[in-house]
């Protein structure tokens, strides 16, 4: 059996989407088993006879995966996975692949919006107190990391991951004490190193930064330690970042940085930029580790091996956007020579070979719409994970596949990457493909057995 995990549109109306959750898609599959409670707790569920659970107690993976690395840059109806695997097995592990897919693709897609967006101001990844339990909130940390952000106030997973830890003081410190001056003088010396102020507790222009300057003067400066910075974390960051600017250089702490946090994504970002705000790295939380968005992956049956032959299987859907591309396949990305910028993608069948010196790439559905290549080098998304049970892959640092997807995004014409109305980057099935899917359609559209009709629209509700 061959099994796809893909997805059917990129989230945040974004014009791409960041592959994840490999690692964690590996690790879940060296460990698949059954062991003894488990097949305990299945059997007093009353639901599956000895001889299942017996096999069960055995059951190992034994087949092959081929997938997309962490950080590549994949679109809807790519396959970013493929299984095969015999039917029980390849079944089993579809809760657990899209688990992973989906939430660490959300993330390092957020993560590489907003650093994209912020350039070459540092994104710190502050999402830990907004994400979806702990187990979420260390993994989105290491995710937001692949994506770009230059560390995370999750001391765990910095300690798990070796991901820089970063932060400022928190609003407690400030109003536990007596005041404000007294808060910035203890914080000072308890950690005049890494002294960033958060000054936004009463009012950040007439007490918050007064305060954090008359601590660097008389407490910072005098000592031989550096000012390094104030945090804002409310009201109009544009109008209080220049403020803030002035007064600081002001005093003579042209270094010293400002940092903004509080709600803020990729297009807020963008909105301060354009107003001109001082800003000198941004500190993102749930907009990274707990977004509204869903990636949507899905993992279906696309073909079944019997004996020598690969036989197609298509799901069939009134919403069109819900019919499968049938077939074995596998997904190549042109490259122009000369730029770099990847041109498009088109899905093949496996058997399929694609040339080397002229290709075009066509519409699915709207077939005027036409991109003639030349000039290009292809490369093969999907590389072999697992082949026959054992692992063959070898999984890349973070910091690697932090570089990986840093390319993988710059391989993209801007146009394609822009957070508002991306242009729409080509994806084409090849015309072997096509046909075998508009075959597939022809066939199931012949069926004139109401019960079997009553059945298909069963499966397609239910789906």
């Amino acid at each position: 059996m061959y099994f796809d995990l893909f997805f059917r549109k990129n989230p945040f109306d974004g014009g791409y989407t960041v592959s994840g959750g490999l690692s964690e898609t590996i690790d879940y599959i060296k460990n698949f088993k059954f062991d003894d409670d488990d097949i305990e707790y299945l059997r007093s569920l009353g639901n599956f006879n000895e001889d299942f659970l017996e096999y069960l107690k055995t059951l190992k993976f034994k087949g092959d995966i081929y997938a997309v690395e962490d950080g590549t840059v994949v679109f809807p109806n790519e396959p970013v996975i493929t299984v095969k695997a015999d039917i029980v097995t390849a079944q089993l592990l579809e809760t657990a692949l899209l688990t992973n897919f989906n939430s660490a693709s959300l993330v390092t897609t957020a993560a590489k919006r907003i650093t994209k967006e912020a350039g070459n101001i540092p994104v710190m990844e502050f999402g830990a107190r907004r994400a979806r339990g702990i187990d979420s909130a260390i993994s989105a940390s290491k995710d937001a990391y692949i994506g770009g952000c230059i560390g995370t106030s999750n001391t765990y997973t910095g300690k798990k991951y070796k991901i820089p830890v970063l932060g400022t003081m928190a609003h407690s410190l400030v109003t536990e004490s007596e005041d404000e001056y007294t808060a910035f003088l203890n914080y000072a010396k308890s950690n005049p190193n890494n002294c960033v102020f958060l000054v936004d507790t009463y009012d950040t222009l007439k007490s918050g930064i007064p305060n954090a300057i008359r601590v660097a003067d008389d407490y910072l400066t005098p000592n031989g330690y550096k000012f390094k910075g104030i945090r804002i974390d409310s009201g109009d960051l544009a109008y209080l970042s220049k403020e803030a600017r002035r007064m600081l250089d002001e005093s003579g702490y042209e270094n010293t940085g400002i940092c903004l946090s509080n709600g803020i994504n990729e297009f807020t970002i963008r909105d301060l930029l354009m107003q001109g705000a001082e800003i000198d790295s941004l500190g993102v939380g749930d907009n990274i580790a707990a977004s509204k968005e869903c990636v949507g992956g899905v993992y279906k049956l696309v073909a079944v091996e019997k004996e020598i032959e690969i036989e197609p299987r298509i799901k069939v859907s009134n919403d069109t956007i819900k019919t499968t591309n049938p077939g074995y396949k596998k997904v190549y990305r042109f490259y122009d020579k000369e730029t770099g910028y990847a041109l498009g993608d088109v899905i093949a069948l496996a058997s399929e070979t694609i040339p080397e010196d002229f290709y075009t790439l066509i519409h699915e559905s709207e077939d005027w719409k036409q991109k003639p290549l030349t000039n290009y080098e292809v490369r093969q998304l999907q590389v072999p994970i697992f082949k026959a049970g054992i692992l063959v892959y070898t999984d890349p640092s973070l910091d690697e596949k932090r570089s990986y997807c840093e390319r993988e995004v710059n391989s993209l014409y801007p146009e394609v990457t822009r957070i508002v109305k991306p242009s729409e980057y080509y994806i084409d099935l090849s015309e072997e493909l096509k046909e075998v899917k508009q075959d597939l359609i022809n066939q199931h559209k012949k069926i004139d057995n109401p019960k079997k009709l009553v059945k298909a629209n069963i499966s397609r509700v239910n789906n």
